[in-house]
């Protein structure tokens, strides 16, 4: 743990003191590791997910060319409607964040003195303990940001550039693959810098992964889930399997396992009030994903290969069912209300196929609702399946076959709980019990809440809560002075104000953190 005097960022949550009383758990809080880096383990990481990424869109486009070359038109339709149209709406999507990224960041350079004026001057009202480091800490903070009023003509130029170079990344569906190396090479730089530079490469590094996380997330499950499906379909009503099938199939499955257990790493990883996930973890966690998801989509195919126009209808209740579900936890997400309820909608799709904890709070009765509505819809699915199989112009399947695909999809699911279970009773990064949403409440003096925007530099307190976690109450300009975040709420309690950087004296009153122990 870094000590204060080297200029490192000392979040709230480790300098909660070990002797604050717990009501809820006797255990001693743990602590996250102030300093962080970038390892060779997170460099490998990126690069499997960027393999994950190429293999999954190179399998379905090779499998709709040979659908064509096969004159199976129908199949090649609809292989090449799940590539596209995804791709698309992630490319849209990300231009949306590139395009409020750069436009803070442009305001970012008039706004960094301001920043660190009102820092200083909140500081000075509260305490000078420590006004050395602090001081130095704001000065290496604002020394990356970019100084106002110098070289306009060719800071516009630079400008123009950037958006056209952002534009042509985007129109050619390239935005992942650019985000993936932008994450590597800020990670890289991180490595070759020393602090604060270092601090401020690996903090731009953890958000951009961030973002290619949440993209690569919806991709996943507007493209691979239903070409997974897709294809079971396909191969069951044909009572065959090509190998450019199989191979679509399991690239699609081990890219939807993969990459929400990615995005909880990242979230957790980019998070200062959640411990870190190890990669043990993040394999259990796929592992687990990887089977409840292969048991969710058989099922769906089973039962599609015999009521397509049920199975639709079926579709479309759960989604409306999961979404409205959704809407209720009141999420707090995006940047307006319109692209919350986008969100939540694409959400719901999520939630077609698996458990995904969209807000913070104890997470054991929403999941546990959740696995046993999708325990007696697959089995409900399943079983129509197994009784009217032989329907229709489908030539009737063995009563091995049957009995083997039904064994499967228990098994399959079986084994997904099972490393369910293995993951929140052994590895969950918070414990076996505060992993199902337990809540441990710990008194902390108001003194430690001087600074909530501390732990990070001014251009990240910006960036890295744009779609994290919403601004509330602040427009416009005002965005680049002062930002505050669902997470400094719950940090500063009911009598926090507006201005990060300023606190309302609570000494009359016991100020209470709550930290919150989500999956």
């Amino acid at each position: 743990m870094a000590a204060k005097s080297d200029g490192a960022p000392v979040s709230l949550r480790n300098a909660i003191p070990p002797e604050c009383p717990s009501r809820s758990d006797p255990r001693p809080p743990q602590r996250r590791p102030t300093e962080q880096r970038y390892t060779l383990s997170d460099c490998c990481w990126t690069l499997c997910a960027l393999l994950v990424f190429f293999a999954d869109g190179a399998s379905d486009l090779w499998l709709a060319a040979d659908y064509y070359l096969r004159k199976y038109y129908p199949q090649f339709v609809l292989t090449l409607v799940f590539v596209i149209v995804p791709s698309v709406v992630v490319q849209v999507l990300s231009f949306r964040w590139f395009a409020y990224d750069f436009s803070e960041t442009v305001e970012s350079g008039t706004a960094a003195a301001a920043v660190v004026a009102a820092s200083g001057a909140a500081e000075q009202d509260i305490s000078t303990k420590d006004s050395g480091e602090r001081g130095a800490g704001r000065s290496a903070a604002a020394g990356v940001l970019p100084g106002p009023g110098t070289g306009g003509g060719a800071r516009g130029c630079c400008r123009v550039f950037v958006w056209l170079f952002q534009a042509l990344i985007h129109i050619f569906q390239l935005a992942q693959v650019w985000r993936y190396v932008h994450a590597l090479y800020l990670g890289v730089q991180s490595r070759w810098h020393g602090d604060p530079e270092r601090r401020h490469y690996y903090w731009r590094m953890m958000f951009e992964s961030a973002d290619i996380s949440m993209l690569r997330l919806l991709e996943s499950f507007l493209k691979s889930a239903p070409q997974l499906v897709l294809q079971l379909t396909i191969m069951i009503r044909a009572n065959q399997v090509l190998p450019l099938q199989g191979l679509s199939a399991s690239a699609s499955l081990i890219s939807l396992a993969w990459m929400i257990s990615s995005y909880q790493k990242v979230l957790r990883d980019s998070r200062d009030d959640k411990l870190p996930m190890t990669y043990n973890a993040v394999i259990v966690q796929i592992l687990w994903h990887l089977f409840t998801i292969g048991a969710r989509t058989l099922a769906f195919a089973l039962f599609a290969s015999v009521f397509q126009l049920y199975f639709g209808i079926f579709i479309v209740a759960h989604w409306c069912i999961m979404t409205f579900w959704i809407i209720q936890g009141e999420t707090d997400f995006c940047m307006s209300k319109w692209e919350e309820i986008i969100y939540n909608m694409m959400v719901g799709i999520v939630y077609i196929f698996c458990w995904f904890s969209v807000r913070e709070g104890r997470t054991c009765c929403r999941m546990l609702i959740y696995s046993l509505s999708v325990f007696v819809e697959n089995v409900a699915l399943t079983t129509f399946w197994y009784l009217y199989r032989s329907t229709g112009e489908r030539q009737s399947t063995s009563e091995f076959y049957a009995v083997a695909m039904v064994c499967v999809v228990a098994s399959s699911y079986a084994l997904g709980t099972f490393f369910m279970f293995v993951y929140y009773c052994l590895l969950h990064p918070d414990g076996a019990v505060s992993g199902w949403g337990y809540i441990v409440e710990k008194e902390v003096p108001v003194e430690a809440l001087a600074s909530p925007a501390s732990s990070l530099p001014p251009d990240l307190v910006r960036m890295c809560y744009r779609k994290m976690w919403k601004v509330e109450g602040i427009t416009g300009r005002e965005r680049s002075g002062a930002v505050i975040s669902q997470r400094q709420k719950v940090l500063l309690g009911e009598g926090a104000s507006a201005n990060p950087h300023q606190v309302v004296d609570n000494r009359d009153k016991p100020s209470t953190c709550m930290i919150i122990y989500g999956s």
